[in-house]
């Protein structure tokens, strides 16, 4: 079983630059204690330890015109967040999934699966210029700043913790030095109204319309919901968005060069006819045929639960119980509970075999049957061969009105199938909280009563 939701918020108030056009909104750099050096640090940091869980695509004609992208944008930076010590560099990653991240001083991916998405050049660079803008923006350690003034520089994993708050940041509170936090900011929602902004007027100077970026936030919208595109779930999307993006294009005047899109066309026509590529089932299942490589641990013989259990919490959103036995584990988007053997990592995704995750999904509605729907729907995308095993059913969770789904999967990790559980309930902030649990169908019944009690032991704080 893999998912792939994350929650990150977004939208605010903003102020700066002098652009080449008419009124367009001003934005200052926010207060900061650390140094452009210090950003630099923490980002080569973040990226060496990001590369060994990730899959980078070794194609130099991708990667040229990538870089030859991305170095178009960071020049249209203007001249006062250009940071002399940045070094902004482009990597393509090899995955399905869509999404784009930067990190701190300068460090950029972006997901094959992005490239293939967007409709034309515009709305990849789109994405590009928002994720630069952070960066430019210096958002993570001005972020840090705000968030704990009296850190140092060697907490900033922990900050990232903390200002993460949900299922992350638990994990990242209780290891991480360094890099990693900055990495899983959730950004506020000011400072992603500044990325949007700047990142508009970052296109209209290097001779792109700005209102590819609102299209690609509709064209990454079309293409799955819930828990289905990654970029959407760490960057949530109301129509208000697209209208401060649309807003913003209107005031800016569009450089004269136009991009030249026959090599966007070309390079998607090169990665869908890789015989290999990010994330597609073939390469899964030559990677399965070799063996999976593990997170921690290799996919194989799993220990049963312990019959004794042990409280995790994240104090910002809820408390659960799991076997002793069983460790907890950070992905993307949520956090795992699983034990020795229940998982491994494959093409740069972790897959499970037993296990029960908590996270909270960005939906579109506050009703919970859709939003459950919506959810559901985003799973099975990523997952395809997902089946309803039983018919939904009105339950209770922590206390709360809640829906009850069970699924058979066929594991991309075994190629056997799987159970997958899941509960979903509405908090009070209209975000939809799950509970997901995955056990092979063999082993189901041994493992029902253990799931079961997991489930039975979640508290909610929000």
């Amino acid at each position: 079983m893999k998912l792939n939701t994350q929650r990150w918020l977004m939208t605010g108030l903003v102020l700066s630059i002098p652009l080449a056009a008419f009124a367009q909104t001003q934005i200052a750099l926010r207060k900061n204690k650390y140094s452009e050096r210090d950003d630099v640090q923490l980002g080569r940091q973040a990226a060496a330890e990001i590369e060994r869980k990730i899959r980078i695509l070794r194609d130099a004609e991708t990667g040229a015109y990538l870089e030859r992208v991305g170095g178009r944008l960071a020049a249209a930076i203007p001249p006062q967040f250009q940071h002399r010590e940045f070094e902004y560099y482009f990597k393509v990653v090899e995955a399905r999934e869509i999404n784009a991240f930067a990190l701190p001083g300068g460090p950029m991916y972006v997901n094959t699966g992005m490239i293939l998405a967007a409709k034309r050049e515009g709305e990849m660079a789109g994405v590009m210029s928002h994720e630069l803008a952070h960066v430019a923006l210096r958002h993570g350690t001005a972020q840090a700043t705000k968030a704990a003034p009296y850190q140092t520089l060697g907490a900033l994993g922990q900050i990232g913790g903390a200002i993460l708050g949900g299922a992350l940041g638990g994990i990242l509170g209780q290891g991480s030095q360094m890099g990693v936090g900055v990495y899983l900011l959730r950004f506020s929602r000011e400072y992603e109204t500044e990325a949007d902004v700047l990142g508009a007027q970052i296109m209209a100077r290097a001779g792109y319309n700005p209102r590819d970026l609102a299209e690609m936030f509709r064209t990454i919208q079309e293409q799955g919901s819930g828990g289905g595109p990654e970029f959407l779930s760490s960057h949530p999307n109301p129509e208000n968005r697209f209208q401060r993006i649309e807003q913003e294009a209107s005031l800016l005047r569009i450089q004269e060069r136009q991009p030249d899109s026959r090599d966007f066309t070309r390079i998607q026509a090169h990665l869908r006819g890789m015989p290999v590529s990010a994330g597609r089932p073939e390469m899964a299942e030559r990677e399965r045929d070799r063996g999976s490589a593990s997170a921690g641990g290799r996919l194989g013989r799993v220990e049963p639960p312990s019959a004794t259990y042990r409280s995790f919490s994240d104090n910002n959103l809820f408390r659960i119980e799991i076997p002793d036995n069983w460790r907890e584990i950070a992905g993307q988007n949520a956090v795992w509970f699983a034990p020795e053997g229940g998982y491994g990592e494959l093409q740069g995704q972790t897959l499970f075999t037993h296990a029960a995750t908590v996270g909270v999904a960005q939906t579109r509605t506050r009703e919970m049957g859709q939003a459950t729907q919506e959810f559901v729907r985003g799973l099975m995308q990523g997952n395809t061969s997902m089946r309803p095993r039983a018919t939904q059913q009105r339950t209770t969770l922590a206390g709360r009105p809640a829906i009850y789904s069970s699924f058979t999967n066929i594991s991309e990790a075994t190629r056997e199938t799987e159970i997958v559980d899941i509960y979903t309930l509405q908090l009070r902030s209209g975000e939809l909280f799950y509970l997901m649990t995955v056990a092979p169908q063999d082993e189901y019944r041994d493992y029902q009563r253990t799931l079961q009690r997991i489930a039975r032991s979640l508290q909610l704080q929000n």
